[in-house]
């Protein structure tokens, strides 16, 4: 009898163990899986952004200054790798944005031309997109951090090859507000 409450003791505690290592896999596979939606939301908003630069230099062709920071913002945003990097290349793309659309502002031409005003609306709800992806990464991260620092499930971390993740965190608190398109 003794030995049937020994191997029932111990298959309770090999269930605990791999349950606790399942749930930091997951935690882990989950973070990675919205650090990747936002580089799609972010690879779509890069996408949008050479048909925009176009579509103002044909108003606004003195405004070269302003174009080639939106160029080069870009360049870094699809070059950037890690959490990181892609947040500081954001972050500087954002305010490359907000300054192409306050060129765009000076152009009542450019504001009223159907081109645009298609791309205003593509890049405010790819905004919002990337905006949502953000919180969506954060909420896993802090799911996954919580996991590895509080008990029982610290003691797997490091058996589950899990650690802690940084946040996506924009450094610009202007940066942190969504580039506002108008109409």
């Amino acid at each position: 009898m003794e030995i049937f409450i020994i191997v029932g003791v111990i298959a309770l505690l090999a269930i605990f163990v791999v349950a606790q290592y399942n749930r930091l896999v997951r935690l882990n596979i989950s973070v990675d899986e919205a650090f990747a939606q936002i580089e799609v939301q972010l690879k779509r908003r890069s996408d949008l952004i050479p048909n925009l630069v176009e579509t103002v230099k044909g108003y606004a062709t003195h405004e070269q200054s302003t174009f080639d920071a939106v160029v080069a913002a870009r360049a870094k945003s699809t070059s950037a790798s890690g959490v990181a990097d892609v947040a500081a290349a954001d972050g500087m793309l954002t305010q490359a944005l907000r300054g192409l659309l306050a060129v765009a502002e000076a152009y009542p031409d450019l504001k009223a031309s159907a081109n645009f005003l298609s791309l205003q609306e593509e890049l405010s709800t790819t905004e919002n997109k990337v905006a949502f992806a953000r919180q969506f990464y954060n909420d896993n991260v802090r799911n996954l951090n919580t996991a590895v620092a509080t008990i029982p499930s610290s003691f797997f971390a490091g058996f589950a090859k899990v650690s802690a993740r940084p946040f996506y965190e924009v450094e610009d608190p202007q940066a942190r507000e969504v580039p506002k398109v108008t109409f």
